[in-house]
């Protein structure tokens, strides 16, 4: 057996959001179970005689195979060295993976009756087999053959509490298989059970890849109906998780955790660390001070650790820090560049709070203040890579503007589609043909369906697509096609952010009657990133989702559950309410997460490319129906502070990046602009144009031609520089002499090397003027020169008023 721990490990260097830090299996108890006495040391009569006792209702055929089946494995295990059947056991191979006893035999009924012989030494406790051992035999009803023999009142209980609970019934019989499993492999009585052994089991059943139904999958938990069951019944504290998802996600560390959590080598770097994240965390939420402590622990000290392991302080030398940004600018896996932008800014924040708090406690901060070593230079450049960033996230949002139809369009018909396939196949028998929108399919029925309907329960509805020869579980399918399309539905049309849809519940919808008496329906959204609650009036569309929502929840008389939800940011569960975006999985009622949000997204988009090519390279993020609605918001016309409102931003700047401004939208916005203008200004200025006037439009403009090319001063105005034509900024240079720039910088270096000789001071200074704006001139004519201009030409009188 894995060693206590393992799987904490294991899921901490993988990642994982599942931690549990007190999984650990139950000490041997002091008086250890013995349903029909010691028979560790007892003779193989002496056990086959216990058996039959045990288990004396059934037919006298199969009590014989019971004790028949128990002696031929106990017949071998005297083969091997030990006193006990317990030593023998571990001596024989058997108590190791991928060895089942029935290699022993050779027929199918010898096999049978050996496993059923092997389970009853179990039950009985006079072999304890390792979870590996026992999961690597198949046992069938084991859960309530174990019952039966341990005559436990507890255990009594504990079945009678599962089989009231509204689940199929096939459930009920997991609930039982995980309890007595937990049991047998750890050699404890139910009332030894602790919510720490339950757990090691879980977790080394999710480890070895032993969860019914996902063998060698080692993605799932076993044991969620039972632990709910365990917590309602009392046996488990009140005051601990009430599901065993509960107590397996990781909770808050404290800032001690946070900065061991990287072997930080340096004592004192160490103290300081928790010290300074202590005096920070009054002021930040969770997830904030989690990268804060990165940023600090990880990506700063602990980095230079690795460079320079006998730094003694925080003064670092110029060598040093560039090695140090040289490797944190690239990601620990090596895969592209790492936006490094918040750790300089929060590394520089860190020695200029040091250096601020020293004065006040100098004692405490002063033997760390050190010159920062994160420069302005550094720093300066984060405007222009955050409109770098701008940039990117607008062409994104360009590109999958023309897409999002397209992506709501296959949801929509993906779950009609779905829908009207299950209420067909549910009124169709077995083997039946259901032909749908070109498509065939066959219901399927099988023996574990017939087997759930005799034990009281709904089998799901399946059927094989006839063309790909896939099976389909049409109610998963359909349950699945319904939150996608609902969610998606929500995001695009409230712009909420992922984490505020997900937290929607029952008494987030409210109304609102206007004056008129119109009665209008309002979404609230719960106070989020920017911790203030915030009112969204619903579109018709918005509506229509949410009462579809309503309807599937409240179907057949049932109501909203009340559900705690688990705040992956902030590592905390929220008091139980009645959840929108919840389902059932298995046994359990579960708020969807945002996780399983953005991988949903990912394979319809992965569905969409194989006919729509767009889709290869683009997919669709939670957050982007935020950025598409913002930009459709304001492309067309609401007031950009009314957007704000409405997304729940502080800042217009925020908005302002979330919006992409189409070239359209631009020519549009100003075509409405002038024409509203123009209407506002007296009439008699769009007077026909006298020959005299246009004459002189026509000259003013040859007035602007001079050698280097056109001067771009307002129509009416004179040249106010004195003719200064390279020194003045509206002179547009002509392509054409980019060569007369080359000899009138010769000259002007001439001049200036003459006047040096002469000693000509105030020449110098403006022959140096003119080269600068000689060159910039030069510069921007080269520019423009690659963008190849068109000529327009002059304008023209039209015929129309020519004939005037």
């Amino acid at each position: 057996m894995a060693e206590p721990g393992s799987a904490i490990r294991e899921s901490k260097k993988g990642g994982s959001r599942f931690v549990s830090l007190n999984a650990a299996p139950a000490p041997a108890p002091a008086f250890p179970p013995r349903p029909q006495g010691d028979l560790a040391y007892a003779s193989a009569e002496e056990i086959a005689a216990a058996i039959r006792a045990t288990w004396p209702t059934s037919s006298a055929d199969n009590r014989w195979r019971r004790s028949r089946g128990a002696r031929d494995l106990l017949r071998h295990l005297e083969n091997f060295p030990g006193e006990s059947w317990q030593q023998r056991w571990e001596a024989s191979g058997f108590n190791e993976r991928g060895h089942p006893v029935a290699d022993l035999q050779s027929t199918r009924k010898e096999k049978s009756q050996i496993g059923v012989g092997t389970a009853c030494l179990f039950c009985l406790r006079v072999i304890q087999p390792s979870l590996e051992a026992f999961r690597s035999n198949t046992f069938l009803y084991y859960g309530q053959r174990f019952l039966t023999a341990q005559n436990d009142p507890l255990l009594d209980k504990f079945w009678a509490a599962v089989q009231d609970k509204p689940v199929n019934p096939v459930h009920h019989g997991v609930a039982l298989f995980d309890v007595t499993v937990a049991l047998t492999t750890q050699g404890i009585a139910l009332g030894d059970l602790t919510p720490s052994a339950f757990l090691h089991y879980a977790w080394e059943c999710r480890r070895q890849g032993l969860v019914l139904g996902q063998r060698g999958a080692g993605s799932r938990f076993p044991g969620h109906l039972a632990w709910q069951v365990l917590h309602e019944m009392g046996h488990f504290p009140s005051h601990g998780p009430s599901t065993l998802k509960a107590a397996l996600l990781t909770g808050r560390l404290t800032v001690e955790e946070m900065v061991d959590r990287y072997e930080i080598r340096h004592t004192g770097i160490r103290q300081l660390l928790i010290a300074y994240l202590g005096r920070r965390k009054p002021e930040l939420d969770y997830s904030t001070l989690d990268n804060l402590s990165r940023h600090l622990a990880s990506h700063f000290w602990s980095t230079i650790e690795d460079l320079a392991p006998a730094q003694p302080d925080l003064r670092l030398d110029i060598e040093l820090y560039q090695r140090w940004r040289d490797r944190v600018a690239v990601r620990s896996d090596g895969k592209g560049a790492r936006d490094f932008d918040p750790i300089l800014r929060a590394v520089r924040a860190f020695y200029a709070d040091l250096q601020a708090w020293a004065a006040a406690e100098p004692e405490q901060w002063a033997i760390w203040v050190a010159p920062c070593p994160v420069s302005d230079t550094d720093v300066r450049g984060y405007g222009i890579r955050k409109r770098r960033v701008k940039e990117r996230m607008d062409d994104r949002t360009r590109r999958r503007q023309s897409l999002l139809s397209t992506l709501v369009e296959h949801m929509e018909n993906r779950y009609s589609h779905l829908h009207a396939l299950l209420e067909q196949a549910a009124a169709a028998a077995g083997g039946a043909t259901i032909a749908l929108e070109g498509c065939i399919y066959q219901r399927l029925w099988s023996r574990a369906d017939e087997r759930r309907v005799r034990l009281g329960g709904n089998a799901n509805v399946r059927v094989r697509d006839q063309i790909s020869g896939r099976s389909i579980n049409v109610t998963a399918a359909e349950d699945a096609a319904f939150w996608e399309w609902a969610i998606v539905e929500v995001l695009r049309h409230s712009g909420a952010r992922i984490e505020e849809a997900l937290e929607l519940t029952h008494l987030s919808i409210r109304q609102y009657q206007r004056p008129g008496g119109e009665v209008i329906a309002l979404l609230v959204i719960a106070p989020s990133k920017s911790d203030r609650e915030r009112v969204i009036p619903m579109s018709a569309e918005l509506f229509g989702v949410i009462a579809a929502v309503f309807r599937r929840h409240t179907r057949d008389g049932r109501t909203i559950p009340l559900l705690p939800r688990y705040d992956p940011h902030e590592r905390r569960s929220s008091a139980p309410m009645p959840f929108l975006f919840q389902r059932r999985i298995g046994t359990n009622h579960e708020v969807i997460s945002d996780t399983t949000v953005v991988n949903m997204l990912k394979r319809r988009c992965s569905e969409l490319a194989e006919r729509h090519p767009a889709f290869h390279a683009t997919d669709f993020t939670p957050h982007d129906f935020r950025r598409l609605l913002a930009t459709d918001l304001v492309n067309h016309g609401l007031p950009i502070h009314i957007g704000a409102a409405l997304l729940g931003h502080l800042n217009l700047q925020t908005t302002r990046g979330y919006v992409a401004v189409f070239n359209e939208d631009i020519v549009r916005h100003y075509q409405g602009f002038l024409d509203r203008r123009r209407q506002a200004r007296p009439s008699d200025e769009y007077r026909p144009v006298t020959d005299t006037e246009w004459r002189g439009f026509e000259e003013h403009f040859d007035h602007r031609k001079v050698e280097l090319g056109g001067c771009a001063r307002p129509y009416g105005t004179s040249c106010q520089h004195e003719h200064a034509c390279l020194r003045c900024p509206m002179l547009n240079i002509n392509p054409k002499m980019l060569p007369r720039l080359d000899e009138i910088e010769t000259d002007l270096l001439a001049r200036r090397a003459r006047a040096e000789q002469e000693g000509w001071l105030g020449e110098i200074e403006g022959i140096e003027l003119t080269l600068t704006f000689l060159r910039q001139k030069r510069e921007e004519s080269q520019r423009l020169a690659r963008i190849a201009p068109v000529n327009l030409g002059m304008p023209g009188l039209r015929a129309t008023d020519a004939m005037r």
